[in-house]
């Protein structure tokens, strides 16, 4: 009974995508601690966040519940809780409302209706129109999609400013340029996954050599994007320098993929770009609280 009950706790915490939980924590939790200068209201600060990632939870469910014939054909994902049926559509569903629900309580109890309301959106953008059908009418799937992933830097600043600023889009912007060379990455080392499953990923559709220029491209612009929080004195000295180490990293493992014939870079460069997001968030973090 024990060993039921662990592996039905596991399957339910799958379905939240906790991999990608971590990053929206991190990026989240960055938009409130500059947006606060560090003072976070205590209950903003925690229910705020869970709320946030409640929503996300919530439409990560969905998309495992629209995704299941997809997944049952890539060896990445053939194993998810649904697929193999340890979760039902009908206990995902409810579980789903259940992180939806609490989740919108925490936000519009302890944060803003604003910050429940651009959630909301996200949420729906992600997990029914872009999960449903977004990702099915075009090779730059990612990038459309990337929005919703870029959000929650945004999301943790309105909750503690109850306010849509400049800076904070800059910090969507630098994510949402971020999302497609981390995620064509990994589809350029799962390419026949993808294609197996008839996911229109831009290797499957313009082919592997045609992804890697443009992982490539997307990093330079991204290195100048990650320069514009300094250009308006966002931040100062410490990321400036930091993004540029990182950046260049970056681009290090984006021109070894490019040049590599057997695409054996992939991974790794898939790998690096998460550590990548996380070290600039850090890096912004510290800057802004020793210029404080």
């Amino acid at each position: 009974m024990m060993q039921q009950v662990i592996s039905s706790w596991r399957g339910y915490l799958e379905l939240t995508k906790p991999g990608v939980q971590a990053l929206l924590f991190v990026s989240c939790i960055s938009g409130m601690l500059i947006a606060s200068d560090f003072k976070p209201p205590i209950e903003v600060f925690i229910f705020g966040l869970l709320g946030v990632s409640f929503l996300a939870a919530s439409s990560a469910v969905i998309n495992h519940i629209f995704d299941q014939q997809i997944d049952a054909k890539m060896e990445r994902t053939a194993s998810r809780p649904i697929v193999v049926g340890e979760i039902s559509n009908k206990q995902a569903t409810i579980f789903s409302i259940i992180l939806y629900t609490l989740g919108s309580w925490m936000l519009l109890y302890f944060a803003n209706p604003l910050t429940w309301v651009l959630t909301t959106l996200t949420f729906i953008f992600y997990g029914f129109i872009y999960t449903k059908y977004l990702k099915f009418m075009t090779s730059q799937n990612i990038v459309i999609g990337g929005l919703a992933g870029a959000m929650p830097p945004l999301l943790g600043w309105t909750a503690v400013s109850n306010t849509i600023e400049p800076n904070a889009l800059l910090l969507v912007l630098i994510v949402m340029v971020w999302t497609p060379p981390h995620f064509w990455a990994l589809a350029v080392h799962r390419v026949e996954d993808y294609a197996e499953a008839s996911v229109p990923m831009l290797p499957v559709q313009k082919g592997v050599d045609f992804t890697k220029q443009h992982i490539l491209l997307y990093t330079v612009l991204l290195f100048v994007c990650t320069m514009l929080p300094y250009a308006v004195r966002m931040f100062n000295e410490i990321y400036l320098i930091s993004a540029v180490i990182l950046g260049s990293i970056f681009l290090y493992y984006s021109i070894k993929l490019y040049r590599d014939t057997t695409n054996s870079y992939a991974m790794p460069t898939f790998a690096y770009s998460l550590i990548y997001l996380a070290l600039l968030f850090v890096a912004m973090l510290i800057d802004h609280f020793l210029y404080l």
